[in-house]
């Protein structure tokens, strides 16, 4: 463990500063300042000695959390690199773009502010790839084995990663232009900056891992021809159907779901040429939906110097702090600040929309919003009479997602879906199909990027044993049964 003493010298939880927004709004850099590694030590010190490490239990990688901790406290950064690596192939990612609900279930949580465990993770990343820790791991035998994994999400790449390292030749197929998935094309570069996927890709290359972008399988290559050139396959497309809102003007011009402007955006700033841009300059602009994806359209609108920024949020403000609904250790629904909405905009709840109205030319001018009205059965609608219009110019759709685009694999290989558009899948992530395995939120449904590298982990270790009739890959827990009940 760390000081033993340490969480009752630093009760407060330090972390590293933003750049200011004035600033960071001009660019698409990370917005976080470098961390003073004795502010980072310190925070690392207050983990404590508490038995029952729950934050293990958070986090579906089961990360050794307090480990690395202690390590980072030592001044060990080479320790706390591999152990941290034992149980998470990118933790550059994670310690980026993960909500952290091993901060929500940390022990000293109770009566204090959390560990920073999150931002430990990123730093003890940060530290390896700039002092050369992360190196290329061959197998160290070929088992003349070949696997297709399909998508390059973190669900993909992890599976790819653990595969290769077993010794199996991975091809990874990709229907983008380039390597990642929601990595590349989803998160915007000030939550992750691009050259940081592509430091892993490289070291994944080096690995024996093949990628094969630009190619959509079921349409460029069948679903049937990949099953007989390879000898398994990994599906792990994501969550990719938008959730819509079918309500009167939907089709008016300047309404887009939220992806797509998003995706346009990381183009440009991957210097590639992209016609019509969705473009919130000058605008004024309402993103429907309070998620993380609204709160990236938020930031990404802003830099492009809209006129102003809405946030629409059907439900009620959360509370600042854990209801009675919420006991620790489970995650509990708060109040959040992200750094986008530390950067402008403003936040409505309980807003209900209700129509788009239009302009002469057929393009969206305003919402009509209603008060959102909670009924005795938990079901929510508008409330009438407390209509009222919002202007807008452009407006994006960020309320999540439905399901998998799963259509040429049930018709191409008859792989059953479920009730919520995901691909069925039994508890070592195979479908009815032999050889076909499931990874990810395209058998998970819409989940988080800590959920994706489990599932990814957890499925190559499936299709090892599938394989060689046993594995020596880790597995995490099934991803269901490491939910916290109380």
């Amino acid at each position: 463990m760390a000081d033993p003493r340490g969480f009752l010298k630093y009760r407060d939880r330090e972390l590293p500063a933003r750049r200011p927004v004035p600033v960071r709004i001009q660019d698409w850099h990370e917005v976080y300042e470098e961390q003073d590694p004795e502010q980072l030590r310190r925070q690392a010190s207050r983990c404590m000695d508490c038995g029952i490490p729950y934050c293990h239990m958070g986090c579906p990688l089961g990360n050794l959390i307090p480990d690395w901790n202690d390590y980072v406290w030592r001044g060990k950064g080479h320790m706390a690199s591999e152990r941290l690596l034992e149980t998470n192939n990118f933790p550059e990612f994670t310690g980026r773009l993960c909500p952290a609900p091993c901060e929500d279930a940390c022990t000293l949580g109770i009566n204090q502010p959390a560990v920073t465990i999150k931002q430990i993770e990123v730093q003890i990343a940060k530290q390896a790839a700039d002092r050369g820790w992360i190196e290329p791991e061959p197998p160290e035998r070929l088992t003349g084995k070949a696997v297709a994994v399909i998508g390059s999400g973190p669900a993909g790449l992890a599976a790819a990663q653990q595969l290769t390292r077993a010794g199996h030749t991975v091809a990874v197929y990709e229907r983008d232009d380039r390597i990642g998935g929601l990595l590349r094309y989803g998160i915007p570069d000030f939550k992750m900056e691009k050259s940081v996927l592509d430091a892993r890709l490289n070291q994944m290359m080096a690995e024996g891992t093949r990628f094969r972008p630009g190619i959509e399988v079921g349409t460029d290559i069948t679903w049937e021809r990949l099953r007989d050139r390879f000898d398994a396959i990994v599906v792990a497309t994501g969550c990719t159907v938008p959730r819509d809102l079918p309500i009167p003007g939907r089709d008016l011009a300047g309404i887009h779901f939220a992806m797509d402007f998003l995706v346009q955006q990381n183009r440009v700033n991957a210097h590639q040429e992209v016609d019509n841009q969705i473009s919130a300059t000058g605008k004024h602009v309402i993103v429907i939906g309070g998620g993380d994806t609204g709160s990236d359209c938020v930031g990404t609108a802003l830099r492009q110097q809209a006129a102003s920024v809405t946030t629409l949020a059907i439900g009620k403000r959360p509370p600042m702090t854990r209801g009675a609904n919420d006991p620790w250790p489970t995650t509990p629904k708060v109040f959040e600040v992200s750094s986008s909405n530390e950067e402008g905009g403003e936040r409505d709840f309980l807003a209900s929309t209700v129509e788009f109205l239009s302009d002469d030319q057929g393009h969206v001018r305003a919402l009509r919003v209603a008060e959102t009205e909670y009924l005795p059965d938990g079901s929510r609608r508008p409330t009438p009479g407390t209509e009222r219009e919002l202007p807008a110019d452009l407006v994006l759709i960020a309320m999540g997602f439905s399901g998998t685009e799963s259509e040429t694999l049930e018709a191409q290989l008859q792989v059953p879906v479920t009730a919520r558009h995901t691909v069925e899948r039994d508890e070592a992530y195979a479908t009815s199909v032999p050889g076909v395995f499931v990874a990810g939120d395209a058998g998970r449904g819409q989940s988080l990027v800590v959920w994706a590298i489990a599932e990814g982990r957890a499925a190559a270790a499936s299709v090892d044993h599938f394989l060689e009739g046993q594995t020596i890959l880790p597995s995490p827990i099934r991803a269901d049964a490491r939910a916290i009940r109380l």
